[in-house]
């Protein structure tokens, strides 16, 4: 059996979603977990959302503590870090979850709003990685998590920052499973379907009944165990479905003679340059680099 017995974790926006789900699933299993959700002005008259999910946890027989840090300040990582370590003397798992999401377009969008936006969803993942992952690697253990999403893998009409940052989270993912791996800190990322606050309004009765953040947490679970086999990937998951997704290069075509390197001998070729039927993924940069260079003719 997968089991956290002895790990602390840290989830960040654990108060309600999907955060509150995979904070509650660690916590069953038996993780120590710090229940990360900045304070609201909404929350000033009583018990704040952290401290509901901690309640939840510590009923049911778990340990757990809250913490009020904003992930868009560039010093939370280092102070939720210091929680974990002056709590419980260890930190095993972060999983990055907080975010914030965006319904306008990019032409209605000014800099400061879209900055904002990424403050949140990037910044806020990387300022608690950063404080984890050279305590992690020093310990020669860890487990990482980003939460991207389909908009970063794909893009979607009105969520430019929003999509902007979970991509960048995949890269950041891919790079710190190169660096980590070696030393025992595997990094991955979820991309999940689920009924958040963040998603209610624009979901239709049914999706809001077969996307219960719940769902989501298996998955995660594994993706921080000790188990899991998995780095520097991305999973799809919600709805009790799971895919991985990558980043593939079709095999291309390439030109011999410079002289029909042109514009209008590209549009004519248009068809075997943008081929993806024998699409392949690489390992990193590197090895997508060194199979173009040894598979393009060039040019004489």
């Amino acid at each position: 059996m997968i089991g956290f017995d002895k790990r602390v974790a840290i989830v960040t926006g654990a108060g309600n979603g999907l955060g509150r789900a995979y904070a509650l699933y660690l916590a069953a299993r038996g993780a120590k977990v710090i229940v990360n959700n900045r304070r609201r002005p909404t929350d000033a008259a009583g018990e704040t959302s952290a401290e509901r999910t901690v309640r939840a946890i510590t009923a049911a027989g778990g340990e757990a503590v809250a913490d009020f840090e904003d992930v868009t300040d560039p010093e939370c990582g280092e102070r939720m870090v210091g929680h974990a370590l002056d709590t419980w003397g260890r930190l095993d798992i972060l999983v990055n979850n907080a975010g914030v999401g965006q319904h306008q377009p990019f032409h209605k969008i000014d800099v400061d709003a879209f900055r904002a936006i990424f403050d949140v969803n990037f910044y806020g993942s990387l300022y608690p990685t950063h404080a984890a992952f050279g305590r992690m690697r020093a310990a020669g253990y860890g487990r990482i998590l980003m939460s991207t999403s389909s908009a970063g893998l794909h893009g979607l009409h009105g969520l430019t920052a929003y999509s902007a940052a979970k991509a960048a989270l995949i890269g950041l993912t891919r790079s710190l499973a190169a660096e980590g791996g070696p030393k025992g800190v595997f990094v991955n990322a979820v991309a999940p379907y689920a009924t958040t606050n963040m998603t209610v309004q624009r979901s239709s009765a049914e999706m809001q009944a077969t996307l219960p953040p719940e769902l989501v947490a298996p998955m995660v679970a594994y993706l921080v165990s000790e188990q899991t086999r998995l780095n520097g990937q991305v999973l799809i998951a919600g709805k009790g479905g799971f895919r991985r997704a990558a980043m593939v290069e079709g095999p291309g075509h390439g030109y011999r003679d410079a002289g029909a390197l042109t514009p209008e001998q590209i549009e004519a070729d248009l068809a075997p340059i943008t081929d993806m039927t024998a699409a392949r993924e690489y390992a990193d940069a590197l090895a997508s680099f060194g199979d173009f260079f040894r598979t393009t003719p060039g040019v004489s």
